[in-house]
């Protein structure tokens, strides 16, 4: 987007524009919108035309497409449009790398530790004990490999669980109030841009957020009369800040939280499958021999 915005500031026209991001990409995308254009379809209508190839290549393509037709709808120059798309999309990959590297150590940990209860049954069998057959020839034996493989599998189904919610939600946050200061400055009156901006984004199935923000600031603006676009823009920045915030403070408390499924689930079940079977073999061997 940052490549595609100084491309039209420069004075590149759109169809040429397309064509040289594709000459460096082979991108599905960037391939079919720049054949598109270049055989003289105008982006919107490629961009309408490809919506089930955006959606299935990320949110992120969609957020261009939704942009675009806002900036084109209401008369908004292209380039400084695409330029702030870009840094809002450029925001929301720093704060995935983010929760990444912070949660790279906890998930890692929470794996190895995972496989303990199989290491235990490995390390029994090396020992020259046999493990299965001390779980599987008692009913006491086959109660404890029940009930270890059931806590092995919650334990690892509970940190899965736990590691999805600490992802960042899906949408560009401020996108919507980004998208609004757009169509404001292309001239559009506030209703007609937020009703523009909503269809664009129901169009290309992004998620939108609560309007409860949107609507504050363009009342404040017509109270104040100060400028919208300007009130807008900020509450956008703001929104990505509170959002990538967030995202780093949950992969953090993920980190101790992760340490839940392990006591609770993993521990017990490397008692019962990893120690449990050594002791009744010998227990079995001991009563046998005398």
């Amino acid at each position: 987007m940052e490549r595609l915005a100084t491309l039209l500031e420069a004075g590149v026209s759109p169809s040429s524009a397309w064509g040289y991001l594709a000459e460096s990409s082979a991108h599905p995308v960037l391939v079919s919108i720049a054949g598109a254009v270049t055989a003289g379809e105008r982006p919107v209508e490629a961009f309408g035309r490809n919506a089930a190839l955006l959606s299935g290549h990320g949110e992120a393509w969609c957020c261009v497409a939704a942009a675009w037709t806002v900036a084109d709808a209401s008369g908004a120059p292209l380039a400084p449009s695409l330029r702030e798309l870009g840094a809002a999309l450029r925001d929301r990959a720093e704060t995935e790398r983010d929760v990444d590297v912070s949660l790279a150590g906890p998930l890692a940990t929470s794996r190895l530790v995972g496989w303990l209860p199989v290491a235990g049954l490995g390390l029994g069998t090396f020992m020259g004990i046999d493990v299965l057959g001390a779980l599987l020839g008692s009913a006491v034996g086959a109660g404890a490999a029940v009930a270890g493989v059931s806590l092995m599998i919650g334990g690892h189904l509970w940190s899965r669980r736990m590691s999805a919610r600490a992802v960042p939600p899906s949408g560009a946050p401020g996108l919507q109030l980004d998208l609004v200061a757009v169509a404001l400055g292309g001239g559009a009156s506030a209703e007609r841009a937020t009703a523009l901006v909503t269809g664009s984004l129901v169009r290309f199935g992004v998620r939108a957020e609560k309007g409860d923000d949107l609507v504050e600031i363009l009342a404040l603006a017509e109270r104040a009369g100060a400028p919208a676009a300007e009130l807008l823009r900020s509450a956008a920045r703001q929104s990505r800040r509170e959002a990538r915030s967030s995202a780093q403070s949950a992969a953090a408390a993920l980190g101790v939280r992760l340490m839940l499924p392990l006591g609770v689930c993993i521990l017990p079940a490397f008692m019962l499958l990893g120690v449990a079977p050594v002791v009744l073999a010998i227990v079995s061997s001991t009563l046998g021999a005398g």
